[in-house]
């Protein structure tokens, strides 16, 4: 590293700040507003820098990376269309609270607003998707924005962060000078909860007879999970747990309820409604877990625990809002707790009676091939250990129901804004920082076609991805609400005429490719993709074209309003 007070161009400036800030890999493209950059990053070996094929690609590899690592990605993109391809990534990761530092290039100083060449007000385009963003108009503030964009991503609730760099910026020179600690006016975020707040809600959980724990991502990006394994054991408590909250509590434990909400589990949503205290923990109460909210938990004491004051009373109200860490929260109550606490048996033999009456269940067949057999088998030939990523769509859904999780940060999906396209990319940066698990990618064959050419990042690399492609040539949750919500219309969502080959075009891109037509073949190809490390791999799912995600809530229903059969969409539990 560089110290303090020499002189540096921009450029050395950009490279000497994330160093400090001990960042590994920049997810980039480059251009004409960032070739002083690019001609700095050819004798640059410390900080490795991906080529990725579309500026979208490179957003979603630096969350896949952010999830992952838990430290933040780092997307480094040109002016104008390079800057502008970066916003449905920043927006993704704004919604799912992941850490992400964006740096745009921008065309030269006196040209802004002028319409130049490649020129677009990107920090104007960004400013309601992110936590906060800069314009840098002099070299000399270049190290204190770096230096507060990492601050912001990383602390409180975590968030992208955007820097847009000017040509000149980047090219002038000034005397360097890294600001050791930072102060940003107006955010003071809260990490430990309040003493007594805390207090109560461990007394409130000690005398309950019947409480659920709804846990969120908040809890994974704490490093809250052994504190609430810990809370949860001890106190008999059951845990569900919203679709980015997986993996928070071991999914094949007794106590774990798996997820909640419109495609949750029967026996989750019903423990939701008859709760007498809900202990909602690092969870925003989004509609998909809560469905209509006058009916959501009626008869539960609710206790909410964010990092985000904005969260609390935003969607449900509250009767004991604890503002901070989700970490701090659960060490907290476990320090309070009393020592002595209701029996919680009936409760828990209740809950069970509910799983026995509507367990997750499908029919296998030895011909046809099931999206839940193939994430089932995944899970039982990982032992629910992988790094998991998924698009967006029936297979997510599925992935959350029938893929044990075993460990945080194992679960790395599209949640808030739900982006197809998200999940090649956020698997190939998963796997650039995670080396002791294998990564897999569960995607449909519509969200695969939309960042495919990601596939050359994969092979040129050599990441060992096991990319499953889910193949019912359909885009197949929109055609389950045209089946049933709109008269079998199957407007524009059959691709049975319009689908690749996709095992020639995997191979076509250097990947090692094959396909499955039924259980046998699925469990053998599994196997095969699961051992194969010497780059990325696909396996074809070729699965039932008209398969349907259930349990499910139809929008505008309860959680206790819960869709089960097809052929009586109109009967609900």
């Amino acid at each position: 590293m560089h110290a303090s007070g020499k002189k540096m161009n921009g450029s050395e400036i950009f490279f000497e700040c994330l160093r400090r800030e001990n960042v590994e890999y920049i997810f980039g493209y480059p251009g004409g507003a960032l070739l002083k950059v690019y001609e700095t990053l050819y004798d640059v070996q410390d900080i490795k820098h991906i080529l990725v094929r579309h500026e979208q690609g490179a957003t979603h590899m630096a969350e896949g990376y952010a999830r992952a690592t838990g430290k933040p990605g780092v997307v480094l993109v040109t002016s104008g269309p390079g800057a502008t391809n970066t916003v449905t990534g920043i927006s993704n990761a704004y919604m799912d609270s992941s850490p992400m530092v964006v740096f745009t290039g921008q065309v030269v100083s006196n040209l802004i607003g002028n319409d130049a060449f490649q020129e677009a007000d990107i920090v104007g385009i960004t400013r309601p998707i992110t936590k906060h963003n800069f314009l840098v108009k002099d070299a000399k503030d270049l190290a204190t924005t770096i230096r507060k964009a990492f601050f912001l991503a990383t602390q409180g609730r975590p968030g992208p962060v955007l820097v847009d760099l000017p040509k000149d910026v980047l090219s002038s020179e000034c005397v360097f000078n890294w600001p050791e600690k930072i102060d940003i006016r107006g955010f003071k975020p809260t990490i430990k909860g309040h003493e007594n707040q805390i207090k109560k809600a461990a007394k409130i959980i000690a005398k309950a007879k019947r409480p659920l724990l709804y846990v969120g991502g908040g809890v994974i990006a704490s490093e809250g999970s052994e504190a609430l394994r810990t809370l949860a054991i001890e106190q008999d408590i059951p845990v569900t747990m919203t679709l980015q909250g997986l993996g928070a509590f071991p999914g094949s434990h007794p106590l774990s309820m798996g997820m909640l909400g419109m495609h949750g589990t029967y026996w989750a949503n019903q423990a939701v409604n008859n709760c007498d205290l809900l202990i909602s923990v690092g969870a925003r109460f989004d509609d998909r877990v809560t469905g209509k909210i006058e009916k959501f938990a009626t008869h539960a004491y609710k206790i909410h625990n964010d990092i985000d004051p904005t969260n609390i009373d935003k969607n449900i109200k509250v009767n004991l809002p604890v503002v901070g860490d989700s970490r701090h929260f659960l060490e907290g109550v476990l320090k309070a707790l009393p020592k002595t606490r209701e029996n919680r048996q009936p409760w828990l033999e209740e809950i069970a009676k509910w799983r026995e009456q509507c367990p997750l269940t499908y029919v296998n067949d030895e011909k046809k091939l099931k999206t839940e057999f193939v994430i089932d088998e995944v899970s039982r030939q990982t032992e629910g250990s992988a790094v998991v990523v998924t698009d967006v769509g029936q297979h997510q859904m599925w992935t959350a129901q029938y893929y044990k999780f075993a460990n945080p940060r194992s679960i790395i999906t599209s949640g808030g804004l739900g982006t197809m396209g998200y999940g090649l990319p956020a698997a190939i940066g998963a796997a650039f920082g995670v080396h002791d698990r294998p990564v897999v990618l569960f995607c449909g064959d519509g969200g695969f076609m939309m960042n495919i050419q990601e596939l050359v990042t994969a092979v040129h690399y050599k990441l060992p991805v096991k990319l499953f492609l889910i193949n019912n040539n359909f885009l197949g949750m929109v055609r389950q609400w045209q089946e049933l919500f709109h008269q079998e219309k199957y407007s524009f969502t059959d691709l049975q005429q319009s689908n690749p080959n996709f095992v020639r075009v995997a191979e076509a891109f250097g990947v090692k490719a094959m396909s499955a037509i039924n259980p046998a073949e699925a469990k053998q190809a599994i196997s095969e993709a699961l051992d194969h490390n010497e780059g990325p791999v696909l396996v074809e799912f070729k699965v039932i074209k008209k398969d349907m995600v259930f349990p499910m809530v139809p929008a505008g229903a309860s959680i206790s309003e819960m869709l089960f059969d097809r052929l009586n969409p109109n009967t609900m539990v």
